[in-house]
């Protein structure tokens, strides 16, 4: 019996070990959360090993950069993107997520592609257009593990609230808003 106890105890002790781990993970950046017209989306950021990534893409969610903006890219079982200021407007639809002017027009500077954060489902990464250190503010978020993704882009957060959420957005639905939760 004094076994059995004593087997439960640090199995316990291990799961709240594991478990501070996880939440010293999860509470290590800001929580971005994204109010859309589907639903509400939260990531958190990992400012460790993608600190400048963090840095801007939160200074852009605390000047209202990306509230009304809309999905401009929705493929099922691949990823959702966002991030460009013209796709507030309808008539330009089909120039969203398209070009130099389909950003906050001031890059990152720097690639910050680790190892360490792999394209899991709900990852998300610093989009660009063949170079890395010119990403700026397009967004995706995988909708399922995309290996292939790994090492060319910066995953820079996880999706934590809203999967289920993810998989109803399509081209076209608004972030009504997004904000940095404390």
């Amino acid at each position: 019996m004094t076994r059995v106890v004593a087997c439960l105890a640090l199995a316990c002790a291990l799961f709240v070990a594991g478990s501070a781990r996880l939440r010293a993970q999860i509470d290590d950046g800001p929580l971005v959360v994204l109010d859309t017209t589907q639903g509400t989306v939260a990531f958190v950021t990992f400012p460790e090993e993608a600190p400048a990534t963090v840095a801007h893409v939160v200074a852009l969610v605390r000047r209202g950069f990306y509230d009304g903006q809309r999905f401009h890219r929705a493929v099922p079982g691949f990823l959702v993107q966002f991030g460009d200021p013209a796709s507030r407007d309808l008539r330009a639809r089909e120039r969203w997520g398209l070009g130099r002017d389909a950003s906050s027009g001031t890059p990152v500077g720097v690639a910050e592609i680790t190892k360490r954060r792999p394209n899991l489902q709900g990852a998300v990464g610093l989009a660009h257009m063949g170079e890395p250190a010119k990403g700026d503010s397009q967004i995706y978020i995988t909708l399922e593990r995309r290996a292939d993704l790994d090492g060319q882009y910066a995953v820079f957060g996880q999706v934590v609230e809203g999967a289920d959420v993810l998989t109803r957005l399509q081209v076209g639905d608004e972030i009504r808003r997004a904000y940095i939760r404390d």
